[in-house]
């Protein structure tokens, strides 16, 4: 495989542009980031040509595998067709009726309504909301504590959080 990637300029360009998550940004840029370029399978290639094992999947995106011919075809048909719509203000499209009717009858009987979400954020603060409106339709909106790991990659407290919920919204506990 020829490199048509220039690491060098690729990792100067990505010290002044991109903040990395959970990185020590002054070791990161010291070093410099790992430029990948390309994914197969279970494997993702660098700019320098070595073949890596996506442990992570693409940090559990590509769970099913890089570069599925089948998806990126599905992909496209879609794309062309109604690339995204929002559910928001009493809206559907065909793609979202199907898919929740799937995951219904893939579900337990009781669990039978599926809530679409683009991030565990999302979803937890979702979560959150559900579960107050739940207790305030039977009669108990006092019941406001949610438990987490302390630090939980998505569970973790911000003032924000605070600011939204109340400061006593969260209780942590130190291990799980």
């Amino acid at each position: 495989m020829t490199n048509q990637y220039q690491t060098t300029q690729l990792r100067e360009l990505d010290a002044l542009h991109h903040l990395h998550p959970f990185s020590d940004h002054t070791s990161l840029r010291a070093g410099g980031a790992r430029v990948i370029v390309r994914g197969d399978g279970p494997y993702v290639w660098d700019s320098e040509g070595n073949r890596i094992l996506d442990g992570m999947a693409g940090l559990w995106t590509a769970n099913i595998g890089h570069s599925r011919r089948e998806l990126a075809e599905a992909a496209y048909a879609q794309m062309m067709e109604l690339p995204f719509y929002n559910t928001f203000f009493r809206t559907t499209h065909p793609p979202v009726v199907a898919l929740a009717r799937k995951l219904a009858e893939l579900a337990p009987d009781n669990l039978n309504q599926v809530f679409f979400g683009s991030s565990g954020s999302e979803s937890n603060d979702t979560a959150i909301r559900l579960i107050r409106h739940y207790w305030v339709l039977k009669g108990e909106p006092k019941r406001r504590i949610i438990i987490s790991r302390k630090s939980a990659y998505h569970a973790r407290r911000s003032r924000r959080f605070d600011e939204r919920h109340g400061p006593y919204a969260c209780a942590q506990l130190s291990a799980v």
